[in-house]
């Protein structure tokens, strides 16, 4: 060796003080993918000192761990193993190279009483520890999608708990959408296990709570997609909650679907009028919507009212401009409501809604007399009703200003029913 390579050889490398060495990505991951089961081990181990069946202590040691274990880091861990007892691997699959936690949803008995207890138990970690909220919805979101995986008894108890989350609040109602999926509705999974969600629930709170619950998730529209292809009309699912004492899961279905229909009759209205389509195809429109949603005359007068009224676009005419555009739209669309109004009743209803329209809005408040006044021309309103209107009907907002603008027009009606009288 000549006295170059000597030298060479013998001259330290450079370094850098005080940088990391990064390990390699491949290392990190290795070493990433065992550490939920670090994190697993090391919680089992603490529960695994709690009293058994004693869920204060259980509930004490997971307060206390928080502070030595990261919660933050594992929350789903952290869940999966407080729901099922162990971490998920990829396709809802239990990992079984250990025991199953002291503490879980699955291990719990399948009755009311002990997963409520359970479910307080996620109710102390979650206030205790706030940042776990969204990891916890998270998991149980994703254990939901593993339904069609687990035991009969599995589901029955995860179904209370989670109608127990929803009820205190610990999880939102969006979870609800995951029963949706085509692999979970078509074996029956979702039907069954929404029905154990509902009757949680309602045991706990009345069907406005949970109907606000299934307005909120989306899921007020699409209880038919929880069943079957081959079981999704209206009268299977009937059957279905009356048999499992639901009716009134029934009545707010039935309801929202009315409700649902009469939005879209609406949307329907104001395009027609929009596009000046003749009044005979209107009417077939508003027939057939009747007829296919059970609406009656009362149900349908609001809507053609709310239909004919927008089609002014009072927002973009001018003051000197509502009174002429107002009567000119009713004068063009007032046979669609004369269809409607056969009897006192859906009269007085019209007259009512003419009201609060006028009340409501500024820009009409003066044209209230006209209106009405155009209706009695059209045939739309009788003298009756109108009387009957000034003299007896209740009063919602404004009527005393509308009862000095109709004076007139009021006592003409008298007057000429009182000519009628001494004629006969």
């Amino acid at each position: 060796m000549n006295s170059t390579q000597s030298q060479a050889t013998n001259t330290p490398k450079p370094t850098l003080h005080g940088v990391k060495i990064k390990q390699r990505k491949g290392v990190q991951k290795a070493q990433a993918k065992h550490e939920p089961e670090i994190f697993r081990d090391n919680l089992l181990s603490q529960l695994a000192l709690a009293k058994p069946g004693d869920l204060e202590d259980i509930s004490s040691i997971l307060d206390k761990t928080g502070n030595t274990l990261e919660y933050r880091k594992y929350g789903e861990s952290l869940f999966e193993i407080l729901i099922t007892g162990g971490i998920l691997q990829p396709g809802g699959i239990i990992l079984d190279d250990v025991e199953r936690s002291p503490f879980s949803i699955f291990g719990a008995e399948d009755e009311s009483t002990s997963i409520k207890k359970h479910v307080d138990v996620f109710n102390k970690l979650i206030r205790r520890y706030k940042y776990l909220q969204r990891p916890f919805e998270e998991t149980l979101k994703n254990i939901l999608q593993f339904i069609n995986k687990w035991q009969v008894d599995e589901n029955s108890k995860l179904a209370k708990a989670t109608g127990y989350f929803i009820t205190t609040q610990l999880a939102n109602p969006i979870v609800f959408k995951v029963l949706l999926k085509d692999y979970l509705v078509k074996d029956g999974h979702s039907l069954v296990f929404a029905t154990a969600v509902f009757r949680t629930i309602l045991t706990e709170q009345n069907i406005d709570q949970l109907g606000k619950y299934l307005v909120l998730s989306g899921m007020d529209t699409r209880l038919l997609e929880l069943f079957p292809p081959n079981k999704r009309e209206e009268e299977c699912l009937s059957r279905h909650f009356e048999a499992e004492d639901m009716k009134q899961l029934v009545g707010f279905h039935q309801r929202n679907q009315k409700n649902s229909m009469k939005g879209d009759l609406l949307s329907n209205l104001k395009h027609l009028l929009s596009e000046e389509t003749p009044v005979e195809e209107v009417l077939t429109v508003i027939k057939e919507a009747k007829k296919d949603a059970g609406l009656d005359e009362s149900d349908v007068i609001p809507i053609i009212w709310t239909a004919i009224i927008d089609s002014v676009d009072l927002m973009n005419t001018r003051p000197d401009q509502v009174e002429s555009s107002v009567l000119r739209g009713l004068n063009q669309w007032s046979r669609l409501l004369e269809n409607y109004t056969a009897s006192p009743k859906t009269e007085i209803l019209l007259l009512q809604r003419v009201q609060i329209t006028c009340y409501e809005d500024a820009k009409v408040t003066k044209v209230f007399r006209q209106i009405i006044q155009l209706l009695y021309k059209n045939d739309v309103l009788s003298d009756n009703a109108i009387l009957y209107w000034a003299d007896k009907a209740h009063k919602p907002q404004g009527k005393t200003v509308f009862l000095k603008q109709m004076a007139p027009f009021v006592q003409w009606l008298r007057d000429n029913e009182d000519s009628s009288e001494e004629e006969d």
